[in-house]
């Protein structure tokens, strides 16, 4: 299986330039770059935070931009997203029975779990007893391996601004996934818009760069104060099946600095 994953769109309802650079523009760009570099992608994934205030016209940009891709896009939300009118323009992608955007694709030989973690009112994560039960339900299901998705990370990442609006209480999550960790092989999630991979409890995990702007690696600031930056955009590549998981990260604007470093020669390495 092998899939794109771009994250923090933050579309606008006007189309236009947030912080200094325009998120539509900078999202038909990355559409474009995979679409050309890799034709072979099975599915895209989009960890939320969509748009940057939840506008109405924001979506409609967004469903126009996402209209290029003829494979599957799997959206989730961020806290910057709406609910309520992401159902309005996105009516095809999947909700739980309580009306959160949470479902489950197969990725492959993988179950691909997407949650949701957007509550209204506040740019901290939440993930609550009701939603948690839907995951617990999913997981009790198979012993498939899985992938999850989300917005809001549940570990802590070390930049103290966003380790302060990540998942505020993990308690339900990590009850629900408790005794499947072992099957969870990673961990795809947005909202910190910076290139980080690890492991917690075992378990992989990485995001990367958004699509418009980035978050400064400011390991020693306040909790209080987010410091932005404009650095080179984003998408990851990702290839998974039961051996490997292997995820590539491309630069896509950055992609015209190319030069031959060197070529074979009758099986040898030659300089060129």
């Amino acid at each position: 299986m092998k899939f794109i994953h771009l994250t923090d769109t933050h579309l606008v309802a006007d189309g236009g330039e947030l912080y200094g650079t325009n998120p539509k523009q900078r999202l038909r760009q990355a559409i474009a770059h995979l679409l050309a570099r890799q034709p072979d992608a099975e599915a895209v994934v989009v960890t939320g935070d969509l748009t940057h205030h939840g506008h109405a016209q924001a979506y409609a940009h967004l469903r126009e931009c996402l209209s290029a891709l003829t494979l599957p896009v799997y959206p989730i939300l961020g806290n910057h997203d709406s609910r309520v009118v992401f159902k309005e323009y996105f009516p095809g992608v999947a909700q739980d029975e309580h009306g959160f955007i949470q479902y489950s694709v197969d990725f492959g030989s993988h179950l691909a779990l997407f949650l949701d973690t957007n509550e209204p009112g506040v740019h901290w994560g939440v993930y609550c007893e009701t939603r948690a039960a839907w995951l617990r339900a999913r997981l009790a299901e198979t012993d498939r391996p899985v992938l999850l998705f989300m917005h809001h990370p549940f570990f802590p990442i070390g930049i103290p601004s966003m380790d302060f609006l990540s998942l505020r209480d993990p308690a339900p999550l990590l009850a629900a996934i408790a005794g499947h960790e072992a099957r969870i092989r990673h961990v795809f999630f947005g909202h910190i818009h910076r290139p980080i991979c690890g492991q917690y409890r075992g378990m992989g995990y990485s995001t990367l760069r958004g699509t418009n702007h980035q978050v400064a690696l400011d390991l020693h600031g306040s909790a209080q104060c987010i410091i932005g930056s404009h650095e080179q955009p984003q998408y990851a590549v990702v290839q998974v099946d039961a051996e490997q998981l292997l995820i590539h990260v491309e630069d896509y604007l950055d992609c015209d600095r190319q030069f031959l470093l060197h070529e074979m020669r009758d099986g040898a390495a030659g300089l060129k």
